[in-house]
């Protein structure tokens, strides 16, 4: 944690209305969807706890818990081996869990101007201090991001991949 940055009762950040419509998509899973949670997610179903243990199914949405030190990578992991979604993560691009993952994102979207999140219980600032990205994985999550660049709301690379 930087020193400007406050530590708050919850890591909990809720994805404002406008990131779902510049996706232009619905989603079949939200993954990470929290006990308080913010009703503007498009998605037909959710997952409100044990995500990790539970099997992820169809196009999912993944805003995971940005808490704790390499506490991404499991939600990296198992979102890249479903394959098929859009995840929500800080853009901390020197850190290992980056360095892992973000090369198996099919497109990377950086959000720009930054993400003003709607703050969840105990949380007392308007957004965290790091900006933020989408990474995609597979056709349909690379699909939502062309159509969050065609709608302005970020930067789109595509990683080289080698395969």
């Amino acid at each position: 944690m930087a020193k400007h940055e406050t530590p708050a009762r919850s890591d909990e950040w809720y994805t404002p209305a406008y990131v779902f419509d510049a996706l232009n998509t619905r989603f079949d899973l939200d993954v990470a969807y929290p006990a308080h949670a913010n009703p503007e997610v498009p998605a037909n179903h959710f997952l409100c706890s044990n995500s990790l243990e539970t099997k992820w199914r169809g196009f999912v949405w993944m805003n995971p818990p940005f808490g704790r030190r390499n506490g991404l990578a499991p939600w990296l992991n198992k979102f890249f081996e479903h394959n098929n979604g859009v995840a929500l993560v800080p853009d901390r691009t020197s850190a290992p869990w980056w360095q892992q993952y973000a090369p198996q994102a099919w497109a990377i979207l950086f959000a720009a101007p930054k993400i003003h999140f709607i703050p969840g219980p105990g949380v007392t600032a308007s957004s965290p201090a790091q900006g933020t990205c989408l990474l995609a994985a597979g056709h349909a999550g690379m699909n939502a991001l062309c159509s969050a660049r065609d709608r302005g709301l970020g930067v789109l690379f595509y990683p080289w991949r080698s395969t």
